[in-house]
């Protein structure tokens, strides 16, 4: 085995990323921009990092 184990850790998490719809990236993107919960918020309930927020999820 010639994989380091930064390689496999890479390809583990490209392999369980969470991958959104269309439609679910269209709502998430509304519900931010209606401002009723916080950015931080829906970021939780969203399973996605805060810092997340500020990176294109399109």
């Amino acid at each position: 085995m010639t994989d380091t184990p930064e390689a496999l850790v890479k390809a583990i998490r490209r392999k369980t990323r969470k991958k959104h719809e269309p439609e679910e990236k269209i709502r998430i993107v509304l519900e931010g921009l209606r401002g009723e919960e916080s950015i931080a918020e829906l970021c939780r309930r969203e399973g996605r990092p805060g810092y997340m927020a500020f990176i294109p999820i399109f």
